[in-house]
């Protein structure tokens, strides 16, 4: 197949997202896929035949930096507002699949998936209704706890607009703030007093106006994904230090990552059927991941649902999968193939 691999895009996780596309692109070659791996944001010159751009020779290496990546900066360089580049969507027709390898923003929100529906264009992951709920944590939250799952107490708020003393009435000390659509723990803050709760609220608005205060449940830091209607062995996550924050996230030897996760049955069924459960609720397909907590009464609380989950060398969801014997070529090949099942 010709599958052109979207990565980068306007979005705190750009680097992550170009890390893991670069990594899908190099799986699909060794499959014997012709593939072009292409910056949403940036786009491309176009002259001829857009199959000529598609190669079976490597050509992307990205690494992840332990700093967010300065948005404002790139768009200066690029100039303009759009969020897809030149010739993005003319390339994405021409390829018999698109793999949305983006993290964040549009690549997750549902911009993307209902602007590629509208051209008829084959693609991976959930559809635009799913990657939109899921990636509104209040939303998700929401729709998670009327289908039974357990998720952390919390309040939707914005930056300029909360009452703090509802919140400390509420939610309580010790608590987290987040932005209520990013990812990969850009803008989180473990809160433990009121003076941090004012500081968290103002840092999380550098990213975004509306965000969570969500009560923190204290236990063992649990992820488990699905693909294709499995659920998929949790990973256990321990920070070596601070929490699973973005350095933590993406910096080779920073987590301890055990895989599967030495829990008993009884709350290893629990995580499963939760799994299940938010996939179904939130309306996704192919594959997503969930972040849950282990608290120390057996219970398991649904942080939020990943509908893109990272392919880095250091990223759970293909060690969650090659715990069930799907190598990574394999994975990210299955992945691909499925935009062709829709």
């Amino acid at each position: 197949m010709n599958i052109l691999v979207l990565a980068g895009g306007y979005s705190t996780e750009r680097n992550v997202s170009l890390s893991s596309g670069s990594l899908i692109s190099a799986a699909l070659r060794r499959k014997g896929h012709r593939v072009l791996m292409l910056d949403v944001y940036l786009g491309c010159e176009l002259e001829g035949d857009p199959l000529d751009l598609f190669t079976s020779e490597q050509t992307e290496s990205f690494t992840v930096s332990e700093n967010v990546p300065d948005l404002k900066a790139l768009k200066a360089e690029r100039g303009g507002e759009e969020l897809i580049g030149r010739n993005v969507l003319e390339l994405c027709r021409a390829a018999d699949a698109v793999y949305i390898a983006l993290h964040g923003a549009m690549g997750e929100n549902g911009q993307l998936q209902a602007t590629l529906d509208n051209f008829g264009i084959k693609y991976t992951g959930s559809g635009y209704v799913g990657s939109l709920l899921a990636m509104d944590k209040d939303i998700a939250k929401r729709m998670m706890r009327d289908a039974g799952v357990m998720t952390p107490p919390w309040t939707y708020a914005s930056v300029n607009r909360y009452d703090i003393d509802e919140i400390e009435r509420e939610i309580g000390y010790p608590c987290v703030v987040k932005p209520v659509s990013g990812g990969s723990s850009v803008g989180v803050s473990i809160v433990n007093d009121r003076a941090e709760l004012v500081e968290a609220i103002s840092a999380s608005g550098e990213f975004e106006d509306k965000l969570l205060v969500e009560k923190m449940i204290k236990g063992r830091e649990l992820t488990c994904g699905i693909l294709n209607g499995r659920v998929l062995p949790p990973v256990e996550i321990i920070p070596k230090r601070g929490f699973y924050d973005y350095k933590n996230k993406y910096q080779k030897g920073a987590t301890v990552e055990i895989c599967p996760a030495e829990i008993d049955q009884a709350a290893l069924e629990k995580v499963s059927a939760a799994t299940l459960a938010a996939f179904d609720a939130l309306r996704l397909s192919c594959y997503s991941r969930f972040d849950f907590i282990l608290d120390s009464e057996g219970e398991c609380w649904c942080l939020e649902a990943n509908t893109l989950p990272g392919m880095t060398p250091t990223s759970l969801f293909p060690q969650e999968a090659a715990a069930v014997g799907i190598g990574y070529d394999d994975l990210c090949e299955m992945i691909a193939l499925s935009a062709l099942e829709k």
